[in-house]
This record gives C-alpha cells, structure tokens and sequence, in this order.
C-alpha cells in the first residue's frame, strides 16, 4: 500500500515541469510577437520620413524652376535695353562727329577776308554752341558707358544664378532618382515575396508556372477550348493567387502605385465568332473574366490590370499543338501603376 501511494506522488509531481515549459513557451512567443511589432513600427516611420523628403525636394525642384524662368526673363529685358543704348550711342558718335565736321569747316573759314567777318563771327558762335553740344553729347556718352557697364554686370550676375539654379537642379534631380530608385527596389523585393509565395503554392505543376517576373496559367486550367467563361475548377487554383496577392498587400505601403496586370494571349489560329471577332477579343475577355473573379475575392480594382494580346506575343513559334498549348495562357505581373 505505502508502495501505491509512492508512485502516485511521484506521476503528479511531473505537472509543475509542464506548466514551467509552457509559460517558458508562451513568453517567448510574446516576446517574437513585441520585436516584430516593433520592427513594422520603426520600418512604417522609416517610409514616411522618405515620403516626407520626396515630397520637399519636388517642391525645391518646383521653386528653383520658377526662379530659373524668372531670372531669364529679367536677363533677356536687360539685353534689349542694353542693344537700346548701344544703337542709342552709335547714333550720339555720329552726331558728335557732324559737329566736330562743322567746327573745324568754321575755323578753316577764319582765313578769309575781311567782308566776312560777321560771317566768321556767326560761324565762331555756331561753332562755340557746337563744341558745347559735343562736350554734352561726350557727358551723355559717358553716362550711357556706364549704364551699359552696369546693365553687363548684371547679365554677368544673372547668368551667374542661372548657373547655380542649374546646379541646384541637377543635384535636386539626382536626390529624386535616387529616392524613386528606393520605391523601385521596394516594389521589387514586395513582388520577390509574391513570387516566391506562389512557387510554395504552385509546387513542381506543369500547367502553372512562373517565367521571369509573370506568373504564367496555361489557359486551359482556367477555359474551356474558345471560351472566355472561368471553369468550375478554376477558382480553387485563383482562390490561392487571390490569397497571396492579398496578404502582400498587407506588407505594401499605401503609396506605392502597385497593381497586379492581369494578360491574356492566344495562340495564332484565327477564331471569329458572334461573341468574339478575334483573338484580340477572346484574350480581353479572358483577361477581364480574371480580374472580376479577384475582385470578389477582396483585392481592390483599383489594383487590378486587364490586357490583351491576342496571338502577337507568342512563347513558341512553332505550329504544333503542343506549341499552340503554350501560347495559349494568362500572365500576371505584380508591377508599377
């Protein structure tokens, strides 16, 4: 009996170890749960600030071009008044030069004889009014000299900003690649997690597969032969995309233009029907008979992309059906807006 009572106390004395390993587990779960909370906070801040810096340096850009349009203006009104004063002093120097003309005939007239005196004297007074026009027209003329100095010097300022608003330009404009160069690379590594979401999800299938940067559907998964009407079994299959698709854009920020284009392509046999005049339009319609089935399952249609293009992008150039087979499919491609 005392043997009984002994293993019974020792079988309940192993529940206190239980307990300890799974708080232990529980707390470390918790703890997993905070830094990835956190990391999600830090990296929403990290995005915002980089939205915050675009959106200055587009209107540093947006200023520095409208000083640069200001500035041109005043220097093409500093030119034409300086071609003004230039055509204005060509015009003084000739003058000045008439009368320079007619002050020397006026002095070789003083040789003459005596009956004309008063005609050299009236001729001395026109040639005295004469110098002192000259001496006016010489102060006008410097005067004009230095108007044109002043008016050169501030071309030479003007062009002297236009070179440092380029400058600033440029640099501004580099900033700018850079920080959509930093959207692009974003955008790329969201649609390098899609894609390697849909591989786990598509496994080793033939009929679906990805080439590049397009998930690639073999049409005949989701249509039957000449029809644009999904089959039964193709929601499964577009369920799991849809799902996907969804929980990335969980992941993307908000003001990343993203959206998922959806493509259609036959293969090059013609068809015209009632419902479909060309391939054109069957690879449309099946294009858009995809996106409206994703859009019921949740992603936004402002997301979504529809395009068609008939038979004029096949994989294969061959006229076999297996090659006929490949070409005839739906692409999707996680791309820019």
């Amino acid at each position: 009996m005392a043997s009984i009572r002994a293993r019974s106390q020792r079988s309940l004395n192993v529940w206190p170890g239980y307990v300890d390993a799974l708080a232990t587990l529980l707390l470390a779960v918790v703890f997993l749960l905070t830094v990835f909370v956190v990391g999600q906070f830090f990296l929403s801040q990290e995005l915002t600030g980089r939205d915050a810096v675009l959106n200055r340096l587009n209107r540093q850009i947006a200023d520095l071009t409208d000083l640069l349009a200001l500035e041109r203006s005043g220097r093409r009104a500093q030119e034409e008044a300086a071609a003004g004063l230039r055509n204005t002093l060509t015009a003084t120097e000739a003058e000045r030069d008439r009368l320079r003309a007619l002050a020397d005939a006026s002095e070789a007239a003083q040789g003459k004889s005596a009956d004309v005196d008063a005609q050299l004297a009236a001729e001395r007074g026109a040639t005295q009014r004469a110098q002192n026009q000259v001496e006016l027209l010489n102060e006008q003329i410097r005067a004009l000299r230095r108007q044109l100095a002043a008016l050169e010097d501030a071309l030479a300022a003007s062009e002297a900003r236009d070179r440092e608003s380029q400058a600033r330009i440029a640099e501004l404009g580099s900033r700018l690649n850079v920080a959509l160069a930093q959207r692009v690379q974003e955008l790329a590594r969201y649609r390098s997690d899609f894609f390697g979401r849909l591989r786990q999800i598509i496994g080793s299938r033939t009929d679906v597969r990805i080439v590049g940067d397009r998930f690639v559907l073999q049409s005949e998964v989701l249509f039957a032969a000449g029809s644009a009407a999904l089959k039964p079994e193709a929601g499964p299959e577009l369920d799991r995309i849809a799902g996907a698709i969804l929980d990335i854009a969980k992941e993307i920020p908000a003001d990343i233009p993203w959206v998922l284009r959806v493509d259609g392509h036959t293969d090059a046999r013609p068809i015209q029907s009632a419902q479909f005049p060309s391939n054109w339009a069957l690879s449309a319609a099946r294009a858009i008979a995809v996106v409206q089935y994703l859009r019921t399952k949740g992603i936004p249609p402002q997301r979504l992309l529809a395009g068609a293009f008939g038979e004029f992008q096949p994989l294969d150039s061959g006229t076999s059906e297996d090659a006929y087979a490949r070409n005839r499919r739906i692409e999707m491609k996680l791309t820019e807006r």
